[in-house]
């Protein structure tokens, strides 16, 4: 079997081909949009890839083609020989990939569904707009604050409105710059409540989410998110495996005689961590008498958790 390793740029990538005992049969340059046209018609063979945007459409390609393809994570590419002695050169990169595949057994990194990744950009699509309106809604909070202008409490699909009653009992009135990051906030808090729509109408469809939902704090995003970042459960041999996969374990500090527990290891996805964290909070605060809060109350961290949850 031939080794082909690939790495893969915005508009060009570099081709490294090996054969079976790892001379190399062909380095060439070729367009990232014709990776496909390239690895069609070849016998089948191992394909290469590191880990980047691009990644895991050239292995859905490479893998419809009928070829054996490898994801290799980008932190273990380094241990490999990619970038060594401070050379990095895209021709270089390939030819050390190829190599280690023909040596070794390399690993792939899990190559989530499409529905998977498709779900995953729809909740990121939705984060970003939620950050925005949150960076907006902070900068008209920061005027506000040099007006000496308070505002009343509410929620942020509120906050435009409380602002421009606010503004109207004023003398000077709403300053047009004002007006036009409202009108902004208001534009993104409709197209978030879209997107909530959107996340509703899946879990309506899909067992899993509906099943995850049955947990008191867990909603549409948290469902959606979580499966998606989980895809197939079954990889994981026990739940300990998938905890540690989400970063939410102790780590380790720990050398010769001295042993030392971390925080949380924080691997895995930011996203799904914070949204399991509000999960968290929401039963903590909407469910005092949940057997499972009653529970955590009664741990170590329960006091210090109760503390925190009144402050």
């Amino acid at each position: 079997m031939e080794h082909i390793a690939i790495d893969l740029g915005k508009m060009e990538s570099q081709v490294c081909r090996r054969g079976e005992r790892g001379e190399i049969l062909e380095e060439k340059r070729i367009s990232t949009y014709e990776i496909g046209a390239y690895l069609k018609g070849r016998a089948r063979a191992r394909v290469i890839v590191e880990t980047s945007s691009e990644a895991f459409s050239v292995a859905d390609e490479a893998i419809e083609l009928g070829h054996d393809v490898r994801v290799v994570p980008s932190k273990l590419a380094p241990s490999l020989g990619v970038g060594e002695h401070k050379i990095k050169t895209d021709r270089r990169d390939a030819q050390v990939l190829s190599r280690a595949s023909v040596l070794m057994e390399l690993e792939s990194v899990h190559m989530p569904s499409h529905q998977s990744r498709e779900r995953k950009t729809i909740c990121g699509m939705r984060e970003v707009m939620v950050n925005s309106r949150t960076e907006l809604i902070n900068n008209v909070r920061g005027y506000l604050r040099t007006q000496r202008i308070s505002l009343k409490s509410g929620t942020s699909s509120t906050f435009a409105e409380r602002v421009r009653q606010r503004m109207l009992k004023d003398p000077q009135g709403m300053p047009a710059m004002l007006e036009r990051v409202l009108l902004s906030i208001e534009a993104l808090g409709g197209q978030i409540a879209a997107a909530d729509e959107e996340l509703a109408e899946i879990t309506k469809t899909d067992q899993v989410c509906q099943l995850l939902r049955t947990m008191p704090g867990v909603g549409p995003l948290t469902s959606i998110l979580f499966a998606a970042v989980i895809d197939d459960v079954t990889r994981f041999p026990n739940g300990s495996r998938m905890e540690s996969y989400l970063g939410l374990t102790p780590g380790s500090n720990s050398s010769g005689m001295r042993v030392q527990g971390t925080s949380i290891t924080k691997a895995g996805s930011v996203s799904l961590r914070r949204v399991l964290g509000q999960a968290a909070w929401s039963l903590w605060r909407t469910r005092p008498n949940d057997p499972l809060v009653v529970w955590v109350r009664k741990s170590p961290s329960g006091e210090w958790l109760a503390c925190f949850g009144r402050c």
